[in-house]
């Protein structure tokens, strides 16, 4: 069995194949499509983080407004940029969208990825300190986020408070009992997935990664997974970690489906981001027979728990609640994921 969901980056366009032409509609149609994929058994609702861009920026409200209007389905990121936040109002965030969906935040945090405009995280007024880039500043808010999700005291209360406080030291509130075990980390590398390992963090792996080796995208991705889960068993952690990948995935079973993905798949592909060689992962897309043995031979999908299908926002909610239910009744089963 393996957990899948589906992840949205939320673009809203004006061009004339949209049917998300505003900020409100990519919202609104969010709520819609994690309902619909609840009802078809999906298990994940997750969302990408982009700011200074046409695209889903802030989680917490729409995280919160989707656990109100669900019951079952996990609701997470994939990834928040911690460049840019405030470790200290971030967990009172979470924390909120935690407790109102009962539990199901599966958050994505990262470094976060090359944004609209340079150095974007200073105009929400941080920086490295000197001597660090900005993935320091991003892993160090990220230690400080986990560190306030233990729930643990720390600040000295006013000896005058305008409410009673409870004794000892205070918390953040409110607080979320396990969210400290539902985060991820998003990486792009064999070593920031060992950090994250070490920092008892979840493993969440896209369709990008470092070309590390030279070798196809998928083998590189599983040798990555299986040295997280090597340096977790090292770091002595008690419990199971996750696992996600990220995938394309177009089962072709319409006339709709073979003019919007008909080209078929593609191969990986090799190119420079953010000074960094990257390989990034294929595409599947073939009628459904097809697709099963493809996918039969990604090694990374094989090792993960979890599968994250990238859906494409701008053909509305009942477009991509047909795709996910193809691949969740006409494909999934074959594999031994349902």
């Amino acid at each position: 069995m393996k957990r899948i969901g589906f992840l949205s980056f939320g673009h809203w366009s004006l061009a004339s194949h949209s049917a998300t032409r505003t900020a409100q509609d990519v919202l609104l149609q969010s709520i819609e499509l994690a309902v619909a994929a609840e009802e078809l058994g999906a298990d994940g609702a997750y969302f990408r983080v982009h700011h200074f861009a046409r695209q889903l920026a802030s989680p917490f409200p729409l995280l919160a407004a989707i656990g109100a209007r669900t019951r079952r389905i996990e609701i997470g990121t994939g990834v928040i940029d911690m460049r840019y936040e405030n470790p200290f109002y971030m967990v009172e965030d979470a924390g909120a969208a935690d407790l109102i969906s009962g539990g199901r935040l599966q958050l994505g945090i990262s470094r976060g990825s090359p944004e609209q405009v340079i150095d974007g995280w200073r105009h929400f007024g941080y920086a490295p300190p000197e001597g660090a880039s900005d993935a320091d500043l991003g892993r160090r808010h990220a230690e400080v986020f986990l560190d306030l999700l233990r729930g643990e005291g720390f600040a000295k209360p006013n000896p005058r408070p305008m409410f009673p406080n409870p004794p000892g030291l205070l918390r953040l509130e409110p607080h979320a009992e396990g969210l400290r075990e539902r985060i991820w980390w998003g990486s792009a590398s064999d070593a920031t997935a060992i950090w994250a390992a070490q920092q008892g963090m979840n493993l969440q792996s896209s369709t990008l990664k470092a070309d590390e080796t030279g070798e196809p995208f998928h083998i590189q991705q599983a040798r990555q997974i299986r040295r997280y889960r090597q340096a977790w068993t090292e770091a002595g952690h008690a419990r199971v970690p996750r696992v996600s990948v990220s995938r394309s995935i177009f089962a072709l079973v319409s006339d709709r489906d073979r003019a919007t993905f008909g080209r078929g798949g593609d191969s990986d592909q090799v190119g420079i981001i953010d000074n960094m060689r990257a390989v990034f992962g294929r595409s599947y897309v073939a009628e459904p027979e097809r697709l099963i043995e493809e996918l039969k031979a990604d090694e990374a999908i094989a090792e993960a728990d979890t599968l994250l299908l990238t859906v494409p926002n701008q053909l509305g909610v009942a477009y991509n609640a047909h795709l996910l239910e193809t691949l969740l009744t006409q494909v999934a089963p074959a594999l031994g994921w349902r």
